[in-house]
């Protein structure tokens, strides 16, 4: 593997993958932030539940995960590589002293290409039915007052085979969807863009909401859930 991610399961050709681009809140030894450490634990560090849910999807369902072991205040893996938010030097009103000025080649060459070099060769051998992007939302942010209702969000961009699908199966589960809210896939949609868009796969884009992501339990309910309906999505699209 690699300190920029890990991969569990081995996918089937024509199956249905997870990516979990936000998945850990690790910081590596040599990089300090100038963050105090309980930050690492809030929505700015991590998509809080993604890393267990992905994998119980791999262990549990037989839908393999790519996931990134590095934190989004180190390198953001779902940004373009000129965006400023790659390596970010505020998020939510928080400062990152220790970004401003960092060196984001290193960063891009040490974290960023290799997920995203290993992500694209893992799906070219996969050649997977549909891609689940797995991400979590925080039910407020610092910085807004705005109401955030949805318990789940799908997001998309020009492609909305998948999502058109899994709206109205979550809604079917009596489930507040967000239609690509809380975030717009238009809008913030690299990794997908990169490897489902620019390559004609199927995806679809989840966002949970981190209050329902936080325990054992729910993690095991949302990896069931994805998980069937993954599998429908993936067979109407046949």
């Amino acid at each position: 593997m690699s300190e920029a991610f890990r991969q569990i399961g081995t996918p089937t050709r024509g199956g249905i993958v997870c990516t979990a681009d936000h998945a850990s809140n690790h910081v590596p030894a040599d990089i300090d932030l100038g963050i105090p450490a309980s930050l690492l634990d809030e929505h700015i560090a991590i998509d809080i539940g993604t890393e267990a849910i992905a994998q119980i999807l791999a262990r549990e369902y037989a839908i393999p995960a790519h996931i990134a072991a590095v934190s989004r205040l180190v390198c953001d893996l779902n940004r373009e590589e000129s965006a400023p938010g790659l390596v970010p030097e505020i998020s939510d009103g928080h400062a990152i002293p220790g970004n401003i000025g960092a060196d984001r080649a290193a960063r891009l060459a040490r974290f960023y290409r290799p997920y995203h070099s290993a992500l694209g060769e893992w799906l070219a051998a996969a050649q997977p039915a549909l891609i689940l992007s797995l991400h979590s939302f925080t039910p407020r942010l610092e910085t807004s007052d705005a109401a955030r209702p949805w318990e789940v969000g799908v997001l998309y961009n020009r492609d909305d085979r998948a999502a058109r699908i899994a709206i109205p199966l979550l809604e079917a589960e009596g489930l507040i969807v967000g239609d690509n809210l809380p975030y717009s896939g238009r809008d913030l949609n690299y990794t997908m863009n990169r490897h489902a868009e620019d390559e004609g796969r199927a995806y679809v884009g989840v966002e949970l909401r981190q209050d329902l992501t936080q325990m054992p339990d729910d993690q095991a309910r949302w990896a069931a859930l994805l998980a069937k309906i993954a599998q429908r999505v993936a067979s109407d699209l046949r």
